[in-house]
């Protein structure tokens, strides 16, 4: 009995696979003991005496449950930890975010005119001074920054009619003192003319 090396060789050029890869039917080792060539290996691999073995499965279902594990957080106490907590998520990377975000949103603020230019730069300039941890922090101070800016609107808008007020009144009261006093003057002159006339 041959060892078949040769046909086995052959065989996993014809196929394209490796040597360990080829199957020989063994109730047929004669006939494949036969075929010395390429030729006759391929009409071997046509009939089925010749077969590529299938691939080895190398299943990924457990590495893909302790991923998606991960994903949710577990499996990374502190046991788990090799770097430095600056190394696994570095402060650099969390400020550039935070800046990032910040900064957006003043820009859609000033884009849709709800902050003006003035408020803008202040707001930029107290992010860049890290005055807000987050957004909702910002948002909040604008709102209340907003308010303070309304209020002091109101209250000079408030203060500016009561001048506007006190001017007219006076204005009224002297128009009213001067057409009295004018008044009073005729009524002396009509006097005297007719103390006058007596005379």
């Amino acid at each position: 009995m041959s060892t078949l090396r040769l046909q086995k060789r052959l065989a996993a050029s014809v196929l394209k696979c490796g040597k360990k890869k080829v199957w020989l039917d063994p109730n047929e080792s004669t006939e494949i003991a036969n075929a010395n060539s390429r030729q006759n290996i391929k009409k071997l691999v046509k009939d089925g005496l010749i077969i590529k073995k299938p691939h080895a499965i190398h299943s990924r279902s457990r590495v893909e449950r302790a991923l998606a594990a991960k994903r949710k957080g577990r499996h990374s106490g502190y046991g788990k930890r090799r770097g430095t907590a600056n190394a696994r998520m570095p402060e650099k990377v969390i400020w550039m975010r935070r800046m990032r975000i910040l900064r957006r949103l003043l820009r859609k603020y000033r884009e849709s005119k709800k902050i003006d230019c003035h408020l803008y730069h202040n707001l930029y300039v107290r992010v860049k001074g890290n005055v807000f941890k987050n957004k909702r922090v910002l948002m909040e101070y604008i709102h209340k920054k907003k308010e303070e800016q309304s209020r002091a609107k109101q209250l000079a808008d408030q203060a500016e009619a009561r001048r506007l007020k006190s001017k007219m009144s006076r204005q009224r009261r002297e128009e009213r003192q001067a057409a009295k006093r004018a008044e009073l003057l005729k009524q002396y002159a009509k006097e005297d003319e007719a103390a006058d006339a007596a005379k």
